[in-house]
């Protein structure tokens, strides 16, 4: 099987500014439970210290991260999200992943400090 756009796909939005462990679990328990994924990164580069990395870079990391994942994503570049809408009941959910604390306590602001 390969990436279809006919079938229903979980998506997954963030900065990743960078991207770490976090990031990659969640897309792991998300590909346990849906066939593909599409993989939302927002157009952050300059927009404040926190944000360092290009989407190009992003994209490499992520790419590299997730070689020996199993399941299909791809990766979109979109514009920085100031809030996520929908109308009336649409037929998808909204979910949040619940994470070990370990993984939970893994913060891409403490990364960027270390690397800045």
């Amino acid at each position: 099987m390969k990436w279809n756009n006919k079938i229903k796909t979980a998506i997954y939005i963030g900065r990743f500014q960078p991207f770490h462990l976090g990031h990659k679990t969640i897309i792991e328990k998300i590909l346990k439970k849906d066939k593909q994924v599409a993989i939302l990164v927002m157009d952050s580069k300059g927009v404040g210290i926190k944000n360092p990395f290009s989407f190009k870079k992003v994209k490499k990391i992520i790419d590299e991260s997730l070689l020996h994942v199993k399941g299909y994503y791809r990766i979109f570049k979109i514009p920085v999200v100031s809030r996520v809408v929908y109308g009336r009941k649409v037929g998808y959910k909204i979910n949040k992943i619940k994470l070990s604390k370990k993984i939970e306590k893994i913060s891409a602001t403490s990364i960027r400090n270390k690397i800045l």
